[in-house]
């Protein structure tokens, strides 16, 4: 008899591909993807590029909550029953995102055990992120916070090589990731320069050796109880 059995499940395959469910689209910089209040019905991925959340308040104010770049998913509270969007999500760069109906991606999940791995995966690093990101406004000052800022828009602390040449990203969305204004930014970003950790050719380069500012004096949370 033939060997009728199901063929194994691709999850880098199944988000690359259009269909069932899936719509692939190109953005350019500064496009919207969703929008604050927005319906949420859909889960989106980003194959290529990176994208900024920003959420603003009842008076205006406005703060990017994370920036997500590729092989990562947003959008992904309609799973858990949240019916409009509580943030802005914004191409920061040219790119290409995978729209995922709910129930596609609901289907999936229950059906294909690798595309839970990855997404679970996904969603505890997101949450690891969350948590730094607390310790992060809570301890360090607003130097150390622009320095991780800038190495975690270049990859550093991620899987694979770092990208020191970043997107472009204007001070006012640096002050606005780290809480802070955009004078502070400016003048953090000079001093960085004449240190040498970073440098202006035409676009902005992140050096590694701009994790110094970040490890110095690192807080720790005691591990004695």
């Amino acid at each position: 008899m033939a060997d009728q059995r199901k063929p194994s499940f691709e999850p880098h395959i199944f988000l690359a591909k259009a269909g069932g469910g899936r719509t692939v689209l190109k953005y350019a910089r500064d496009q919207v993807v969703f929008s604050q209040g927005d319906r949420a019905d859909a889960v989106f991925y980003i194959q290529k590029g990176k994208v900024k959340l920003t959420v603003v308040s009842s008076q205006g104010k406005e703060a990017v909550v994370a920036v997500l770049g590729t092989d990562e998913f947003c959008g992904e509270g309609c799973l858990a029953g949240q019916p409009r969007r509580m943030a802005t999500a914004t191409a920061m760069t040219e790119g290409e995102i995978m729209r995922l109906e709910k129930a596609a991606i609901i289907r999936v999940l229950h059906e294909e055990p690798a595309f839970s791995e990855v997404f679970v995966s996904h969603l505890l690093a997101r949450s690891i992120r969350i948590e730094e990101d607390l310790v992060d406004q809570l301890f360090n000052s607003s130097e150390k916070r622009l320095a991780r800022a800038l190495l975690l828009l270049a990859n550093f602390g991620k899987e694979g090589r770092p990208e020191p040449i970043i997107a472009k990203v204007s001070q006012e969305t640096l002050a606005e990731m780290i809480g802070t204004t955009r004078s502070r930014v400016s003048f953090f970003m000079n001093k960085f320069r004449r240190l040498g950790f970073i440098a202006y050719n035409g676009h902005l380069e992140i050096h590694s050796s701009l994790l110094s500012v970040v490890l110095a004096d690192k807080p720790r949370i005691a591990a004695d109880i």
